[in-house]
């Protein structure tokens, strides 16, 4: 195990048939933060997260998980170890209330249902079953589920799906409390501002590699300065950038959405926003500051395609 490492994985390889869905993916979680895999969903996040919950054996590469293979030594992990899956895995037909009763009879020292009701607002949910609930409440009571037992460490496999801003604020407060009691948390999203509000780790995820890992700060705050604005697509962006200084550079990452990086000053801002007046376009969103981790998967995932 990698010392200080709730999770290790080295060269993990996965294919389904024909399909490779992890090629050789390396990384590590630490113990007692929160670290999230992020990517483009088909990128490999969920079986490599499958993989090390013991739910999926590997074709290749050793993992382990507080120190033990998932894969030969699930008797040893499971009482340690809380899993949110992100389909299944709850009875269509069981109550809230009832189905954390149950499971906590399974833990030496659970955590109260009624207690974990009320944390994740859940009390009028108790007694639906769980079909009937909408989708941040089954959301909400599998995240339950997984925490039941005070585990050491948590997997959870895109969680905020189907919850509303406010759900979604009260399960980052959540998170941020069980890193405060060091529980280790290995979260997937695709959604990077959840990643770069939460974490203190991100790994990113594409092709079934990781690409890059680190903090938010290793990852992007040494950028030089951005300046991103949304407009149509397909802006004539040689002409734009032949009106700014020659070390700008002007690009298009995704169809609408523009950005200016280099030195941005005053004057690049006002040469921006002169120039989209020229042409008739309205720069929506118009935003100064560091690249942000989107832009970071962006530019690794188009030269990983590139690569390709």
């Amino acid at each position: 195990m990698v010392s200080g490492a709730a999770v290790a994985v080295v060269d993990l390889r996965v294919s389904y048939g024909e399909v490779t869905a992890v090629d050789g993916l390396t990384m590590t979680a630490p113990l007692g933060k929160i670290t999230a895999i992020v990517g483009r969903n088909g990128g490999g996040k969920t079986t490599t997260v499958e993989v090390c919950e013991g739910i999926r054996r590997p074709d290749f590469g050793s993992v382990r998980v507080l120190g033990l293979d998932p894969a030969q030594q699930q008797a040893e992990l499971r009482p340690r170890v809380g899993v949110m899956l992100q389909d299944g895995g709850i009875p269509t037909m069981a109550r809230p209330g009832e189905y954390l009763s149950t499971l906590a009879k399974f833990y030496a020292h659970p955590r109260s249902p009624a207690e974990l009701l009320g944390w994740l607002d859940l009390e009028q949910a108790a007694k639906r079953p769980f079909r009937r609930l909408s989708g941040g409440e089954q959301q909400r009571v599998k995240l339950a589920a997984a925490l039941i037992g005070r585990p050491e460490l948590v997997f959870l496999d895109e969680p905020s799906t189907g919850l509303d801003p406010s759900a979604r604020r009260g399960m980052w407060e959540l998170l941020a409390a069980l890193r405060r009691d060091g529980v280790s948390v290995v979260l997937t999203t695709h959604q990077m501002g959840e990643a770069e509000t939460l974490s203190d780790h991100i790994v990113v995820v594409e092709s079934g590699r990781a690409l890059a890992a680190g903090s938010l700060d290793e990852l992007v705050g040494g950028s030089e300065d951005v300046l991103s604005f949304n407009g149509p697509m397909h802006l004539d962006l040689a002409n734009l950038a032949g009106v700014l200084r020659p070390t700008a550079v002007v690009s298009e990452p995704s169809p609408g959405r523009y950005r200016v990086t280099g030195e941005v000053t005053p004057q690049t801002i006002a040469t921006v926003t002169a120039w989209c007046a020229q042409h008739g376009v309205t720069p929506r969103d118009l935003h100064v500051g560091r690249r942000s981790l989107e832009d970071l998967f962006i530019d690794l995932a188009d030269s990983e395609d590139a690569s390709s």
